[in-house]
């Protein structure tokens, strides 16, 4: 049985990578895309991961074109943007399927590992999805761009966040503390 740290991945300069190469680490893998409403983001990611990598934190990208086509760049035009827009210097990987038939192994690791996402106190990003038909199908489904999870430095996965949690919300940066703490 394949470990969720031994899942083949590919970062988005195309070489070979799993979260086996970030062991001891603390996590937060998300799901990312260019054209979102939340694509500004990266910012926080990029903040958080400034502030924290030093203390055992890597943000992890994994561009999807899942959502209302909003990551249709090819790989490389995905890391210009990123890098050249946002300044974006945590570890990007190539962009990946997140929900459906085609949803990658390590997507499908997570959302097992954490079927309920933490939602955004106030906030019902789904309720707003579902009025403009966009809610997943699957309640367990990745919701949309920039949904967040947490893994643990043993590698466990030990929250999901909801899109709309911002990557300053106190919910996940007490979250990610306390990983790092741990």
């Amino acid at each position: 049985m394949t470990t969720i740290s031994e899942i083949p991945l590919k970062t988005i300069d195309g070489s070979a990578a799993t979260l086996g190469d970030y062991a001891g680490k603390v996590l937060l893998v998300v799901n990312v895309a260019s054209k979102c409403g939340l694509t500004p983001q990266y910012d926080g990611l990029e903040a958080l991961y400034a502030d924290r990598k030093d203390a055992g934190l890597v943000v992890l990208g994994f561009p999807a074109n899942d959502f209302a086509g909003q990551e249709p760049g090819t790989d490389s035009e995905i890391a210009d943007f990123c890098r050249s827009t946002f300044g974006v210097d945590f570890p990007m990987f190539s962009k990946i399927a997140v929900t459906g038939a085609d949803r990658h192994p390590l997507y499908d690791a997570l959302v097992e590992a954490r079927p309920q996402a933490t939602q955004k106190p106030g906030g019902d990003l789904r309720a707003k999805l579902e009025t403009h038909g966009l809610a997943p199908a699957d309640p367990t489904g990745v919701m949309w761009n920039f949904e967040k999870f947490l893994i643990g430095r043993d590698g466990q996965v030990i929250g999901r966040f909801a899109p709309d949690v911002a990557p300053d919300d106190p919910a996940l940066v007490e979250a990610i503390d306390a990983a790092l703490a741990a």
